[in-house]
C-alpha cells in the first residue's frame, strides 16, 4: 500500500484514475453540448430524459469527471434529438 500525505491525495488520484479524454470522447461530448443548447435543454433536463441522475450530463460535461457516453446513450440521444446516430460522430476517424 501506497502512503500518501492527505494535501497530496488529489494530485495522486488525479494521476492514478483520471485519464485526459481521447479526441473520439472529446468531439462526442462537444456534439451533444451543441445539440442540447441547440434544443435549449439544461444538463439536468436532459439527464433526466436519458433517465440518468439528474447531474450525469453535467458530469459528462465537466472534464475533471470520469463520466462518458456510451453507446446506448448515443442511441437515446439521437430518439430525444430526432437525429441519426452518425451526428454525434465525425465523419472520419480521429
Amino acid at each position: 500500500m501506497v502512503h500518501v500525505p492527505l494535501n497530496n491525495f488529489s494530485i495522486f488520484y488525479h494521476l492514478l484514475f483520471m485519464k485526459e479524454l481521447s479526441k473520439i470522447e472529446k468531439y462526442i461530448i462537444e456534439k451533444v453540448k451543441e445539440k442540447r443548447n441547440e434544443h435549449e435543454l439544461t444538463q439536468i433536463v436532459l439527464s433526466q430524459k436519458l433517465n440518468m441522475s439528474d447531474s450525469f450530463v453535467g458530469h459528462v460535461e465537466t472534464p475533471k469527471r470520469r463520466a462518458k457516453y456510451n453507446v446506448n446513450h448515443i442511441n437515446s440521444l439521437a430518439k430525444i434529438f430526432k437525429c441519426s446516430p452518425k451526428e454525434f460522430l465525425p465523419e472520419k476517424p480521429l
